[in-house]
């Protein structure tokens, strides 16, 4: 099996391959294919993608020359972010998840 880990859309699914291959090559495409779907209000992908944007902002916002000079750059980018720590304050609440979530647990 192959692990896919996709972001909680509705667009992933094993269906959209049929839309693209065969019916009996999405069939077999899909049976090789294990899909893990990530959280939808706490999706690390969500972070991935806050990551990048600052990436781009603040690193890769003109242009570079050559790959050489473009990893020296991250690399530099990064070991700098690391330093400041950064971490992502989420604005979906405990109170709001259970509100959301109630159905699926219910107060006692």
């Amino acid at each position: 099996m192959i692990p896919l880990l996709v972001d909680n859309l509705n667009i992933y699914t094993p269906s959209v391959l049929c839309e693209v291959f065969s019916p009996q090559e999405a069939c077999r495409i899909i049976q090789k294919l294990e899909f893990h779907y990530t959280p939808k209000h706490a999706s690390w992908l969500n972070q991935v993608e806050i990551e990048l944007s600052v990436l781009s902002g603040q690193c890769l916002e003109r242009r570079i020359p050559n790959v050489e000079v473009l990893s020296s750059e991250i690399a530099t980018w990064e070991s700098q972010r690391n330093q400041q720590k950064p971490s992502v304050c989420w604005g979906f609440k405990i109170k709001d998840a259970r509100k959301k979530m109630q159905r699926l647990y219910p107060i006692i």
